[in-house]
């Protein structure tokens, strides 16, 4: 695996001082798909979010978003890879780190390139790397409700 993510989570101590408790390089790498790796970095449950206890946030179990929670991701999208249309029941926040990606909609495409950032609001589309470099894209995924347009609701797929 080519994604290295280091990842510093702070807490407290026993005393109610602030402390670091995780400094290391993301665990969890995986690929679901050729041409793409990704790593949760961290996720939550319930709003608002409890931030009691020792629990890693990296470990809980989820699928692409998470019910009533957050997801912080970190994904590498090689040159060519396939794409996924896809549309997840969450407002996505996306920073472009390194790279550029092509965002297909419904009819039209958007270049991200380094430094760009994107809300992406319940809509499908897919992720095209056009490319010769690796695309890193950190994502934090926010559960939402399902979206309704043109007196129709559009749930996750894909």
């Amino acid at each position: 695996m080519n994604l290295k993510v280091r990842r510093v989570v702070t807490g407290h101590d026993a005393s109610g001082r602030a402390v670091v408790k995780i400094d290391e390089v993301a665990k969890n790498v995986e690929s679901r798909r050729a041409g793409i790796e990704s790593a949760v970095v961290w996720s939550t449950h319930g709003f608002p979010v409890d931030n009691d206890g020792d629990a890693d946030g990296s470990a809980l179990p989820l699928g692409t978003t998470r019910e009533n929670g957050t997801v912080f991701r970190v994904v590498r999208y090689e040159p060519g890879v396939v794409p996924r249309r896809h549309r997840t029941d969450s407002v996505d926040y996306a920073v472009v780190i390194s790279g550029s990606i092509d965002m297909e909609l419904d009819g039209e495409t958007v270049t991200l390139r380094a430094g760009d950032v994107l809300i992406q609001r319940g809509t499908i589309h897919n992720w095209v790397n056009r490319g010769t470099e690796p695309c890193l894209i950190a994502f934090v995924l926010v559960s939402a409700k399902p979206v309704t347009a043109g007196g129709r609701t559009l749930a996750a797929e894909g």
